[in-house]
């Protein structure tokens, strides 16, 4: 479980199936999630697939996304080979779009990867057109690493958060000057 100052982060319970359904169904939010809108029956067997699989085999964490006891989002932190490394994943409920809690669970999301996971650096993918996740990754400090050209001709950045960040990085056995 994660705490911010106006989220809860927690493991799904089996009630939160509608909501997580809604979510996904979305197509405000699908658009931006993974190959983009799937059917309801896809979406209840991935919300079924969390409990069988991701939480049975303690294969990565994934969060429901709660405020005020309501379920506003979804968050994951995973290894994908895509990135060769850890890879944040986030979607928030339209309704709560323009309040700053993006940026609160995405930084969450970030924390917990080098906190609790002990990581060095923190990868997203995002595709070029959704510029509002572009911006706010920005704002905590990711940077553009390189451009995944998709099957339809899209462009997918992949960004990166160093825990050091990049730039203060000096090679071993070189004095500041």
């Amino acid at each position: 479980m994660l705490r911010t100052e106006r989220l809860l982060l927690e493991r799904y319970v089996p009630e939160d199936e509608d909501a997580f359904v809604a979510l996904f169904q979305d197509t405000r939010v699908s658009r931006w999630m993974g190959d983009g809108p799937s059917s309801e029956v896809d979406d209840r067997a991935l919300f079924g697939r969390i409990f069988t699989k991701v939480y049975a085999q303690n294969l990565f964490d994934v969060w429901a996304v709660r405020r005020d006891g309501r379920l506003v989002g979804h968050a994951e932190i995973k290894r994908t080979d895509e990135v060769q490394g850890y890879e944040i994943i986030y979607a928030l409920s339209p309704e709560v779009w323009g309040s700053g809690l993006g940026r609160e669970l995405a930084e969450a999301i970030v924390t917990y990867g080098f906190d609790t996971l002990g990581l060095s650096e923190v990868h997203a993918t995002v595709a070029t057109a959704n510029k509002a996740s572009l911006a706010l990754l920005d704002k905590l400090g990711f940077e553009h690493v390189r451009d995944i050209t998709e099957d339809d001709g899209s462009t997918t950045q992949v960004l990166t958060r160093y825990l050091v960040p990049a730039t203060t990085v000096r090679p071993v056995g070189r004095k500041n000057r």
